[in-house]
């Protein structure tokens, strides 16, 4: 996603720093594969 490296310093700050990292690519991956409404759609359902 073009970052070569962490802006935060601690283990615990980093790891934090990667999980949000992974879950913004992950959550692109599913947009570009099922689309948008299809993804806030299946959103909306688990959170219910």
């Amino acid at each position: 996603m073009g970052y070569t490296h962490f802006l935060t310093r601690l283990l615990a700050n980093v790891s934090t720093e990667m999980s949000r990292h992974v879950l913004a690519y992950n959550l692109k991956r599913v947009i570009a594969i099922l689309g948008f409404a299809k993804t806030m759609k299946a959103m909306r359902l688990v959170g219910a």
